[in-house]
C-alpha cells in the first residue's frame, strides 16, 4: 500500500511537491501523489506501489479532480503492467473507483488500449509495460497543453462578455494545478486574468462537504498572488445581490450530451443565482469531460459520499485516521445526505470552455460539433 513522507513547502508559486509523478527507484516503479487531504497544513506524499493503493487514494480524495484522475488512472494501468499484475483487472478496478468523473475511465481505457495493442503486436511484458507508460506520459503532457488552451479561450470569453477587465470572479471547489497536468481548468482562466492584471477579486466558495475551496483553491490562490476572499457557500447569494460578482467559473466532472453539467455539489444553486442576477455562468473542462454516451443530466450517476464527512469535523485527517475519529458536529445517529455532485441543466450555463473552443449557447448540436474537432484545433465559439 501507499507509504508517506513529508515534502517541503515553498512560499510562492505552484505546489512545492508536484500533484503526481512517476518514479523508478531500485525496488520498482511507484506512482507518487501529493496527498490533497492534508493540504494546506502539510505537503505529504503517498507512494503507491500497486493499484489497490491508488484506488484507495482515489476513494479517499487524496488524489482528485477530473483531469488529474484521468492521468492517475492511466499511470495506474502502467503501474500494474510494470509490476507484472493483471492489467485488465487493474483497469477495471481503477475505472470504477469513482462513478461520476468520466475522465478517470478515459485515462484508464487509453492506457489499457496501449497495453493491449502492444501485446497484440507481439511485445513482451517489458515492452508492453513501456508502451503503456509512454501513453500515460503522453496524456499527462497533453493535459498540460490543453490547460493552457482552456485558459486562453476562457480569458478571451471574459474579455468578450465583460469588456473593461477588473473581473470579480466566483469559483467553486478546486480547479487549479492540483487537478491537472498544467494550471488547471476554471482556476487557470482566473490565473490568466490575474496574469494580465485583470483579476480584481477571486471569490472562493469554501465548498462543502470537504472544503476543497477553503483548503485547496485558497492555497493555490495565495501561492500565485491572486487577490482572493474566502466565503461560506451560503453567503454567495448576498454577494450576487450586492453586485459583487461579474462571472462564475467552475469545472466539471461529467458533461452530458445535452450540456447538463455535473460538478461539485453547490454548483447548481450558483447557476440559479447567476441566472437571476444576469451574471455569466461559465464551465471550463477538457473535451474528454463531455460524455456523448450520457444523453442528459438524469443519466449522470451522482456519487454519494459517507455521512461522517458531514456529521464529523475532520478537515485534515491524521495519517491512518479511520472514519469516526473526527469531532462530532451532529447528534450521534444523525443521517446525512451527502452527494458529491449536483447537476446543472444546460439552459443555466452561459458557455462551456474546452481546449478545442467554446460552446455558447450550450446545445446538443454545439457539443457534438465541438467533440468532432481535432485535438490540435484551437477552435472558436460555436452554438
Amino acid at each position: 500500500m501507499a507509504d508517506q513522507y513529508v515534502g517541503t513547502t515553498e512560499s510562492a508559486g505552484l505546489p512545492a511537491v508536484p500533484s503526481l509523478r512517476w518514479e523508478e527507484p531500485p525496488e520498482g516503479p511507484v506512482l507518487v501523489l501529493l496527498d490533497q487531504r492534508r493540504l494546506p497544513a502539510e505537503e505529504i506524499e503517498l507512494r503507491c506501489t500497486d493499484v489497490p493503493a491508488l484506488v484507495d487514494a482515489i476513494h479517499t480524495l487524496a488524489v482528485r479532480g477530473a483531469p488529474l484522475l484521468g492521468i492517475a488512472g492511466a499511470y495506474g494501468v502502467a503501474l500494474a503492467a510494470a509490476r507484472g499484475f493483471q492489467v485488465d483487472d487493474a483497469a477495471d478496478l481503477l475505472a470504477h473507483a469513482r462513478p461520476t468523473a468520466v475522465n478517470l475511465g478515459h485515462g484508464v481505457r487509453r492506457a489499457q488500449r496501449a497495453y493491449q495493442e502492444a501485446v497484440k503486436a507481439g511485445a513482451d511484458a517489458g515492452r508492453a509495460a513501456a508502451a503503456t507508460l509512454a501513453e500515460a506520459r503522453a496524456l499527462h503532457r497533453e493535459d498540460a497543453e490543453d490547460s493552457a488552451r482552456m485558459a486562453a479561450h476562457g480569458l478571451a470569453l471574459l474579455e468578450e462578455l465583460l469588456p473593461g477587465g477588473g473581473y470579480r470572479l466566483l469559483t467553486h471547489c478546486n480547479t487549479g494545478a492540483l487537478v491537472s497536468g498544467g494550471d488547471g481548468t476554471a482556476l487557470a482562466v482566473a490565473g490568466a486574468a490575474h496574469g494580465v492584471g485583470q483579476l480584481r477579486r477571486l471569490w472562493v466558495d469554501e465548498t462543502r462537504p470537504l472544503l476543497q475551496g477553503a483548503r485547496l483553491t485558497a492555497y493555490e490562490a495565495a501561492r500565485t498572488g491572486m487577490a482572493y476572499t474566502l466565503l461560506t457557500d451560503n453567503a454567495a447569494g448576498s454577494l450576487f445581490a450586492a453586485g459583487e460578482v461579474d462571472a462564475v467559473l467552475i469545472g466539471a466532472d461529467r458533461i452530458a450530451a445535452d450540456g447538463s453539467v455535473a460538478n461539485k455539489v453547490g454548483s447548481y444553486p450558483l447557476a440559479v443565482l447567476a441566472r437571476y442576477h444576469h451574471v455569466p455562468f461559465i464551465v471550463v473542462a477538457p473535451r474528454t469531460t463531455v460524455d456523448l454516451g450520457t444523453p442528459d443530466g438524469a443519466g449522470i450517476e451522482v456519487e454519494q459520499r459517507p455521512g461522517h464527512e458531514v456529521t464529523e469535523f475532520a478537515v485534515v485527517p491524521a495519517a491512518g485516521a479511520q472514519p469516526g475519529a473526527g469531532v462530532p458536529v451532529a447528534p450521534l445517529g444523525t443521517q446525512a445526505y451527502n452527494p458529491a455532485f449536483d447537476v446543472t441543466p444546460p439552459e443555466l450555463v452561459t458557455a462551456i470552455v474546452t481546449e478545442s473552443g467554446v460552446v455558447s449557447p450550450v446545445t446538443r448540436a454545439g457539443l457534438a460539433e465541438l467533440c468532432a474537432k481535432s485535438r490540435t484545433g484551437l477552435g472558436g465559439i460555436s452554438g
